[in-house]
This record gives structure tokens, C-alpha cells and sequence, in this order.
């Protein structure tokens, strides 16, 4: 389409370092403020309900529930990049969007191969996408430059 190329890699890098940022505000506040101080210290794996909850639960509900909604993340929307499926060019279903959320864990697990495979692929497709049979597109807003005249 017009205006619109598949999102690289640093790009996508930008709008994950947003939304890991802005995750981590909105998990360590409640988690704190639950369980004080000493959960940062702690060497348990799960201290309880409330971290299942914040820090497991809705860290999955938050992402999938912004694909369908606004076909991007908070970082995403701020770098002007959409996730749509790759077929289509349509928005993510509800199974596609676990999907690829879930799919992440197999681009992460060997030393981040399947992330660092968007800089060499031709749709700029992690391993996540094309298995969740999406992509990740860019678009380029283009304003004309204008100048006051003076006369």
C-alpha cells in the first residue's frame, strides 16, 4: 500500500524498549505496593496470587487486547507501526494474537534468533510472526513543508 513498507528491525527494537518500559511501570507499582520492598529481594520464582495476576496475567491480556484493538502496542503506536495479518492486511483474530504472544518464547529461546531474523527477512517477518502468520508494517506520513511568505 501507499505510505507503507514492513517495520525493520530497529524500529521494532524501539517500540519494544517502550512497552518493556512502560510494562515495567505499570507491573512494579501494584506488585510494590502489594507486597513492599522486600518482593525485589525475594528468590521465589511466584510470591503469590496478586503476582500471578499483575505480573503474569495481565502482561498477556494487556498485549493481545492492544493487537486487536489498535493493531499495535502503546511503543508501536508511538513509532506509527501496526500489526496486521499477513494474508489479509486485516487486523489479528483473538487466537492469532495469543498465538503470536505465545510465540515469542520460541523466537526468544535460542539467543534471540527468531527476533533478530526480522533484520534478514524479506516481509521483515520474526519467527513469531510467521508462525502467527502476521506482519509488522510502518507508516509514512508525508507533510509537505510550508513557509510563510514574506513580501
Amino acid at each position: 500500500m501507499k505510505n507503507q513498507e514492513y517495520a525493520g528491525f530497529w524500529i521494532r527494537v524501539g517500540a519494544s524498549l517502550i512497552d518493556s518500559i512502560l510494562l515495567v511501570i505499570i507491573t512494579a507499582i501494584p506488585t510494590t505496593l502489594i507486597y513492599g520492598m522486600g518482593y525485589w529481594d525475594a528468590s521465589e520464582i511466584i510470591y503469590g496470587s496478586w503476582d500471578i495476576l499483575i505480573n503474569y496475567i495481565m502482561p498477556i491480556v494487556l498485549v493481545v487486547w492492544f493487537w486487536i484493538r489498535f493493531y499495535a502496542t502503546p511503543g508501536k503506536m508511538l513509532l506509527n507501526l501496526k500489526v496486521l495479518d499477513a494474508k489479509t492486511g486485516e487486523g489479528l483474530t483473538t487466537l492469532q494474537a495469543i498465538g503470536r504472544y505465545f510465540s515469542y518464547i520460541i523466537s526468544a529461546i535460542p539467543l534471540g534468533l527468531g527476533f533478530i531474523w526480522v533484520a534478514f527477512d524479506n516481509k521483515k517477518q520474526g519467527w513469531h510472526d510467521k508462525l502467527a502468520g502476521t506482519v509488522v508494517i510502518r507508516n509514512h506520513v508525508k507533510t509537505e513543508v510550508e513557509f510563510e511568505k514574506t513580501e
